[in-house]
């Protein structure tokens, strides 16, 4: 009789360290864990600058934000960096920002060193926005943050990335709001970035 009640004892006490460990140490495929590493807004992100190191897009938390994939050596170069510096100029004090990633992965037009595009960008088109690291955007080896963007504001033919100078525009809450074709001017944008600058 006794040696059953130690049993039994024994059971209970394992299985409640069983259940103690479960909920305190969820599996690493659990529903819930999915859903906190699954990323709702940029600010998830952590990218690489120019120069390699980490930026933590949360920096950007409360601005409006335009991403753009960007080439030193594209029929679009000359047009999207005037417009772009235009667009930085007036509106950077407002709470605007341009993120522009380099990417050689059209036509091989973006083909130099971090270093190299960072003295082109600076000297030959006078960008004052931040330049991040060079990143692809398509395929299996497209940083995160652009599957993300990707996954969030598909394009008309298909999700890939098309081209050069496509862009992204942002909200202050990091959440992608519209996509814009390469051929899109930056100016064409101004009255969307004026609204959501203007938006509480």
């Amino acid at each position: 009789m006794i040696l059953r009640r130690l049993t039994n004892w024994a059971s209970l006490a394992f299985l409640g360290i069983a259940l103690l460990l479960f909920y305190r140490y969820p599996s690493p495929s659990s529903p819930q864990q999915m859903a906190e590493e699954t990323p709702k807004t940029i600010y998830d992100f952590i990218v690489k600058d120019i120069g390699g190191n980490d930026v933590p897009l949360s920096n950007y938390n409360g601005k409006v934000v335009m991403i753009v994939n960007v080439a030193s050596k594209c029929g679009l170069t000359q047009s999207n960096y005037k417009e772009l510096n235009i667009l930085y100029e007036k509106y950077k004090d407002q709470g605007f920002e341009i993120l522009a990633f380099p990417c050689n992965q059209f036509a091989w037009q973006e083909p130099g060193s971090n270093e190299q595009i960072q003295e082109t960008v600076c000297t030959m088109f006078k960008a004052e926005f931040p330049i991040f690291a060079k990143i692809e955007v398509n395929g299996k080896n497209a940083t995160p943050l652009y599957k993300f963007l990707k996954s969030e504001k598909g394009g008309i033919l298909g999700d890939g990335i098309k081209w050069n100078f496509t862009k992204f525009l942002v909200n202050k809450e990091g959440k992608i709001v519209e996509r814009y074709s390469p051929r899109t001017s930056p100016l064409q944008i101004e009255k969307d970035i004026q609204n959501l600058l203007g938006a509480s």
